[in-house]
């Protein structure tokens, strides 16, 4: 195996090892739900959590990184995101999730920044176009999180959690340190701090044009399953099935997203892919046949897949010296995005129904098909256009 084919193959699977837990967390939801007797709106506030963990956590994951590079950030932070990972489940109140939520997503956002800035770095040091196929594992990996979750429901759900989250930690450890060093990544100081003023006004630009999938990704990925168990006979014992239909097509999606990158170009695939979420939003929304609804899971995957990919290279390629510190601005909003959708979604769903908080959705998807353009302003030329 040659040593390119080696540094893919690892960083692609980093990239599948770290949301598997994650995953089996967004298949439990309902049933946390259900323990805690929690409605909408309490479940909403509790999952509010993870976006105030994330918010400092990727402020010190940017530190972190520049000074002792994403290959050890990510090998520090594998165990750590095992053990919190099964504090939710631990909870007995709404503030004891709420606060578990939050240990949660201090972590994350740690290994997030990790992944994202080695990535990005690799693309640019290699001349390949590898952003959205690494993300197409991430999809993957909270795809089999959620099907190994089901695989194991006999079991006590915190047992079945460890099962899952402490393997994937241990080999995520060796995948990491296995990693080839890339300049610039082992150490060292990081670039001086920028004022607001200093910041590129493409890399907010693209920041924003990224929130408004992110948080469609982020609202699918904690509410399809309560959306299925409420709309399925038997409650929620099979509705763990509609993650998996989203993340798989999510992942499909990112698999994909390099080919179609260069065949039709950044910005013309963004459009093609928010045009996708929006049609699959509206049969989630409208009122139709059951099996609608799957195919509705399945287009908002594929529609969300591409959109963080295309600004994170985009980010990469605005500026050498600030390409870590551009990565973790796009990273940090986006990750807002994915973690805020939600609880805006839940209390939206107990003043009026799911379906009406879904639809606030649309409004951003759809200035995001104006914001495309911005995703090739920062375009390195390697990049694939």
């Amino acid at each position: 195996m040659t040593s390119e084919r080696r540094t893919l193959l690892l960083t692609m699977l980093v990239f599948a090892l770290q949301p598997l837990p994650f995953g089996a967390w967004l298949a439990l939801i309902p049933h946390v739900k259900e323990q805690l007797m929690l409605n909408k709106a309490q479940l909403a506030v509790a999952l509010l959590g993870l976006p105030l963990g994330v918010a400092p956590g990727l402020q010190v994951a940017g530190w972190l990184t520049g000074r002792f590079g994403p290959r050890r950030v990510l090998a520090a932070s594998y165990p750590m995101l095992a053990g919190v990972i099964c504090l939710p489940l631990l909870a007995t109140s709404l503030w004891s999730l709420f606060a578990a939520l939050v240990a949660t997503g201090c972590v994350f956002a740690l290994s997030q920044v990790g992944l994202n800035v080695y990535a990005g770095r690799l693309e640019k040091q290699r001349g390949i176009v590898v952003m959205s196929r690494c993300h197409g594992f991430w999809a993957l990996g909270v795809m089999t999180g959620s099907l190994l979750l089901a695989s194991l429901a006999a079991l006590p759900p915190i047992a079945a959690m460890g099962l899952i989250a402490v393997p994937s930690a241990a080999l995520g450890v060796w995948a990491a340190l296995s990693l080839v060093r890339l300049a610039g990544q082992e150490g060292g100081s990081a670039p001086p701090r920028r004022a607001l003023r200093d910041i590129p006004n493409q890399l907010w630009l693209i920041a924003v044009c990224t929130l408004a999938v992110s948080m469609t990704e982020g609202a699918m990925s904690d509410w399809a399953a309560v959306y299925l168990a409420e709309r399925l006979p038997d409650g929620a014992e099979r509705a763990g099935i509609a993650v998996s239909i989203f993340a798989g097509s999510l992942a499909a999606g990112r698999f994909a997203g390099d080919a179609g990158k260069v065949w039709l170009g950044v910005v013309m695939l963004a459009r093609l892919a928010t045009a996708l979420a929006i049609v699959g939003l509206a049969l989630l929304i409208v009122p139709l046949p059951l099996w609608t609804s799957y195919v509705g899971f399945a287009l908002v995957g594929l529609g969300v897949s591409v959109g963080f990919p295309l600004g994170v290279s985009a980010a990469a390629g605005i500026d050498d010296s600030y390409e870590g510190p551009n990565i973790a601005i796009v990273s940090t909003v986006t990750m807002l995005g994915f973690l805020v959708g939600p609880p805006l979604i839940g209390s939206l769903a107990e003043l009026f129904s799911l379906r009406v908080g879904l639809m606030a959705l649309l409004p951003g998807l759809i200035l995001g098909t104006w914001l495309c353009r911005a995703l090739s302003r920062g375009e390195s030329p390697d990049s694939g256009r």
